[in-house]
């Protein structure tokens, strides 16, 4: 797939595969999704002390449960958001860049490609591209990520420099 968008950093990849961005986080993306993790709890705790709801303990036991499960749910997806956007250029990545590069340098002595192989027929696999690329920009409608090794990623010139291709 083309690169569609004009971005201020170099794109790595426009449909980065589930586990790499998850290979990816950077210790304040751990830090981002557990601080919205915990805002959930914190907030009603903060709340039941400063005003309280009558409930019983074993209540708001149970919903500061639910809201750290959803905060977790929630810290997660930004923090893969904020990888995405470091794959997609939006953000600095000169980190990711030279990961990316190392990944592609150890993946090409061993002979596989960087993109992985795929069983699927090359109509399913456009398809399944062309649903997860740029899914994170929606993640707050429904979250969708890419579990399919394909072929179509969008890159910048650079990334991986001509005389390793």
């Amino acid at each position: 797939m083309q690169n569609l968008h004009k971005a201020p950093y170099p794109v790595i990849d426009t449909d980065p595969i589930f586990s790499r961005v998850v290979r990816y986080f950077r210790p304040t993306d751990y830090a981002v999704a557990a601080g919205i993790t915990a805002l959930g709890p914190g907030f009603m705790y903060w709340m039941e002390k400063y005003q309280p709801s009558g409930n019983s303990r074993q209540t708001l036991v149970r919903a500061m449960k639910i809201a750290g499960g959803l905060g977790a749910m929630a810290g997660f997806l930004t923090a893969y958001a904020m990888v995405s956007a470091r794959f997609w250029g939006l953000s600095e990545n000169t980190r990711e860049i030279k990961k990316y590069r190392a990944e592609y340098a150890r993946l090409k002595a061993q002979g596989k490609p960087i993109n992985g192989i795929s069983t699927m027929p090359l109509a399913m696999q456009r398809t399944a591209a062309s649903y997860s690329t740029g899914a994170f920009f929606n993640f707050d409608v429904i979250p969708w990520f890419n579990f399919t090794s394909h072929p179509y990623h969008g890159q910048s010139e650079g990334v991986i420099p001509e005389d390793e291709k």
